[in-house]
């Protein structure tokens, strides 16, 4: 299978070659030539597996290049004891409506370790199969979990450099720790004086700078993403919604070909995308809803068809949401639109030069049929939260419970009678200050740290090994750049 550019400004490449280089190069994002059809057969086959054994199922539908002993190589790589549970993404009950798909179970206590796992392991084959002689630099930014996830991915990876950069005011303590205590010998960690659309606009002029380009080159460097601009981040992602679902089929709970609604709290739109592909492939899924904080262009999107960046933006409780610019978007309208890369690059400068673009009648339908999108802001989330302990002692962290508020006025508003799959991105304890918050009557300690032991001592929840002594950890990484400044710090950093 080939990939080809959301933009149609490069001729199609390898999946090697899709997920070495990250994004077009001329600006655009690769998607595959054609998503793989499934029938109902093969799927519901599927149920009772492994996660590991349907992430090679998935993986080789996509990775025609690769061979099946790469991917099963880089799939026992990623998926073993770094996940605190054999099940990898376990689904938890909390209602007959309602489940929670937990996806943090991984070294770093968020979602997005169920793909940067991976993603480091996919890199390495493709380096090989392109017998790169270049170094690998990755960049990446992050709205405060890719970040540490990528880190730990891309630590010691051989043939690689991973730079950070996140918004030093926008991230929660615990994620800042996370990231600056980092060890490895190729990892590289930039605190930015703006917000995450800052970081990842400069990231992502930098790929598109073909002077820059031809300086690494001369130096022996190439860039590549660990953001979900990446396929190789993004195609990971599409394995948990088939575990949840066959594990709902496993259990019992829906008979094989019953709808279930998938609900996502996201910001850069890769997660929720992830579920689409998994529908376009042949699993029963019925709406997608798409949760957005106070930021919640999406959401207005959505509910109009007009994506208008040109508003405040907020740093909220849920901060991994603190995004104006839903990159992977773009991969959506293109679907959306029959492979219009031409309108789809309309629409992109639109956006970057006027910070507004407006979809057509036509693609506004094809939108409808798939995904729902609503809001939760910072009240309604502590609100949330403090719910769904009282109904059934799940501690929810802060986007998680954002999820749930807006899927439980979807379900209100249309009357569906499918199972909602409540994706859960983080475990509660990574923004334990805002989560305590939620609890009447709570006198919160000083520190995120000390608050770590007070939320566990109050719910009885685990503590994440991940989050464990943070504190008692040297700080490795303090520099600080102005948001003008990117291209720069990365020149400096590889020394060109």
């Amino acid at each position: 299978m080939n990939y080809i550019s959301t933009r149609n400004n490069m001729e199609p490449v390898s999946a090697a070659e899709a997920i070495a280089r990250g994004m077009v190069p001329n600006g655009g994002l690769f998607v595959p030539e054609a998503i793989p059809a499934l029938d109902a057969a093969e799927i519901a086959a599927m149920a009772g597996k492994s996660y590991q054994e349907l992430a090679q199922w998935i993986l080789g539908k996509y990775l025609t290049d690769y061979t099946a002993e790469d991917i099963a190589d880089c799939v026992a790589g990623a998926y073993n004891i770094n996940f605190d549970t054999p099940e990898i993404a376990p689904l938890v009950k909390l209602n007959d409506n309602e489940y929670i798909l937990e996806l943090w179970h991984g070294p770093t206590a968020a979602f997005k370790d169920m793909a940067l796992q991976l993603t480091p392991r996919l890199l390495v084959k493709a380096i090989e199969k392109l017998d790169l002689q270049q170094e690998v630099i990755i960049l990446v930014a992050t709205s405060g979990d890719t970040g540490k996830a990528a880190l730990e991915g891309f630590k010691n990876v051989k043939g690689t450099r991973i730079i950070v950069f996140y918004p030093v005011h926008g991230v929660s303590k615990v994620q800042e720790l996370q990231m600056v205590t980092t060890d490895g010998d190729n990892t590289y960690v930039v605190g930015v004086e703006g917000n995450f659309d800052d970081c990842q606009s400069a990231v992502k002029e930098i790929f598109a700078d073909r002077a820059l380009e031809a300086v690494m080159a001369e130096h022996g460097y190439q860039f590549s993403s660990a953001n979900s601009i990446n396929w190789g981040r993004l195609l990971p992602q599409i394995v948990y919604y088939f575990a949840a679902y066959l594990n709902l089929v496993h259990q019992g709970a829906v008979a094989y070909g019953t709808p279930v609604d998938f609900v996502v709290p996201t910001g850069n739109f890769g997660n929720i995308l992830a579920a689409w592909y998994a529908g376009q492939m042949g699993l029963p899924v019925g709406k997608l809803v798409c949760a957005s904080n106070k930021n919640q262009v999406l959401a207005d999107f959505f509910a109009s068809g007009v994506y208008d960046r040109r508003r405040d933006f907020y740093q909220t409780n849920s901060p991994s949401m603190d995004i104006l610019i839903s990159s992977n978007l773009e991969r959506f309208l293109f679907a959306m639109t029959g492979n219009d890369g031409d309108k789809v690059a309309l629409w992109m400068d639109q956006l970057k030069n006027e910070g507004i673009f407006i979809v057509d009648a036509d693609t506004k339908a094809n939108i409808d049929k798939f995904i729902v999108g609503g809001a939760a802001d910072e009240v309604e989330t502590l609100s949330m939260i403090a719910a769904c302990y009282d109904e059934s002692k799940y501690v929810l962290d802060t986007h998680t419970a954002v999820a749930v508020k807006v899927s439980r006025e979807y379900r209100e508003a249309s009357g569906t009678a499918n199972i909602a799959v409540i994706d859960s991105t983080a475990h509660p304890c990574k923004f334990v200050s805002s989560v305590l918050s939620a609890f009447d009557g709570v006198d919160k300690k000083e520190s995120e740290l000390e608050m770590l032991e007070q939320l566990v001592s109050l719910t009885g929840i685990s503590q994440h090994k991940g989050l464990q002594d943070l504190d008692k950890k040297p700080v490795l990484h303090t520099t600080v750049c102005e948001k003008d400044e990117i291209s720069a710090a990365v020149q400096r950093i590889l020394g060109i």
